[in-house]
């Protein structure tokens, strides 16, 4: 058995359970970041407003894709916790918390899209128009969110290459799945890192690495949702 006494779950469906998890986070989080989010930020804060103001809809729509996209988090985090307990249950426990930290650094970032969904609503009811202070308030919260959901990526980036590690001890997965996703933690890490302190700097090429978690994610749906549990 590869599952211990007393497992509920057997290790093929909680890989199941986390691929399909990861598989809607992949559908979510593009369609808000590289469809909606586009169609919403202008070249300057008067114009974000305006297109924010005139697409509420759509902008609401952003923020339950995010959330949709942690409370998979939240799923995926317990199922490869039971998924890797077999190789060391401290340290699956300890994965799964760092997982569960960034989501909550996450949540608190996605409050400031809601704040902008206040101060619409504080719109409408005064019948104001688009000034300065508003626009001005819309870009700051727009880049407040950037920034705390990017700094809790480089939480997200350690949870990857504790995941890697334990992915790679796993004798049921093969090691160069585990190595994938390892060095997709460390660009989460770095692209971070660059974020912060060499804003300058150039560093799309890591986009590549972040492939890794996704060749995981397939693995999970094809090969681990058929591991046996003899």
């Amino acid at each position: 058995m590869l599952t211990k006494k007393g497992h509920t779950i057997s290790l093929a469906k909680a890989s199941l359970i986390a691929g399909l998890g990861l598989l809607v986070m992949v559908l979510t989080v593009p369609f808000a970041e590289f469809y909606i989010f586009p169609k919403l930020i202008g070249k300057s804060s008067t114009e974000t407003a305006s297109n924010i103001l005139n697409n509420k809809a759509l902008f609401t729509t952003s923020i339950f894709l995010h959330l949709t996209t942690l409370l998979c988090d939240v799923i995926v985090a317990w199922a490869l916790y039971i998924f890797l307990k077999p190789v060391s249950k401290t340290l699956s426990l300890l994965t799964a918390w760092f997982r569960l930290v960034y989501i909550g650094m996450h949540l608190m970032a996605l409050t400031n899209l809601i704040k902008i969904l206040a101060l619409l609503k504080d719109s409408d009811d005064s019948g104001l128009a688009i000034e300065l202070e508003f626009s001005d308030s819309v870009e700051f919260y727009m880049n407040s969110f950037r920034l705390e959901r990017e700094f809790a990526l480089l939480v997200f980036g350690i949870y990857m290459c504790l995941l890697g590690y334990l992915v790679f001890r796993a004798e049921y997965v093969p090691k160069i799945f585990g190595i994938l996703v390892f060095v997709a933690g460390l660009g989460y890490m770095i692209n971070t890192l660059n974020v912060f302190l060499f804003p300058s700097v150039n560093m799309n090429y890591l986009m590549i690495t972040f492939l890794g978690e996704l060749v995981f994610m397939f693995w999970l749906l094809v090969k681990g949702s058929k591991i046996s549990t003899r």
